[in-house]
């Protein structure tokens, strides 16, 4: 004798079985395969490894980027070098990342970094305002600076001897260097997630802990 479903049923049975249905650690992140913080690919590994090590958390960027572990790992110790080795000091690193992400236009980056504006003694008024800083008085002199230096970098690296001098009058040639790179590295990496549509994290992960 026959047996058949009936559709109240099998509805119960499909509801049951989706928060089963996608692993978490293969939930998409972006538009090519996500890579498994298990992988046991060895560069891969110590990659996660190292930011789990600093405080951080092994985030989407990372999750996709991984799909190339050698190129991944060079873009990694470019980004912590950036972060946690250059001289000038980190308030002015994290303010030239927000304007580039902002010119830009990638929202992931600008979701993973405004926690470490906030970190680096940035007000939420000051965070919100970077985009209109001409308009505003929310900046200092040696803030509006990388500020402007930002900007020209960003819209194409024509900087004028105004905006160049009025930076050298704040930093030293190293402090320019490391500004330069960081706001270089970082347009190309909102690119990355653009042109891949990486997600924002949804779950609360930060590549690193919020602090300054």
């Amino acid at each position: 004798m026959r047996q058949f479903v009936t559709p109240t049923v099998l509805s119960v049975c499909v509801a049951t079985m989706l928060p089963f249905a996608v692993n978490a650690d293969e939930a998409a992140v972006s538009r090519l395969p996500r890579v498994s913080e298990n992988s046991p690919d060895p560069i891969v590994k110590a990659m996660f490894a190292d930011s789990k090590a600093r405080g951080g958390q092994v985030i989407n960027l990372q999750l996709t980027l991984a799909n190339a572990p050698k190129l991944a790992q060079a873009t990694q110790v470019l980004a912590y070098a950036i972060r946690y080795d250059a001289s000038v000091p980190r308030q002015y690193r994290e303010l030239a990342i927000m304007r580039t992400a902002q010119i830009a236009g990638s929202d992931y980056e600008l979701n993973q970094h405004r926690p470490m504006v906030l970190a680096c003694g940035f007000t939420a008024a000051q965070t919100d305002g970077i985009a209109r800083w001409r308009a505003n008085k929310l900046f200092d002199a040696k803030q509006r600076a990388v500020l402007a230096y930002t900007e020209e970098v960003a819209h194409g690296g024509n900087v004028s001897d105004a905006t160049f001098d009025a930076l050298s009058k704040e930093f030293s040639p190293q402090e320019i260097l490391e500004i330069t790179l960081t706001i270089t590295h970082y347009y190309d990496t909102a690119l990355v997630t653009k042109a891949l549509k990486i997600k924002i994290e949804d779950d609360g992960r930060k590549a690193a802990p919020g602090t300054c």
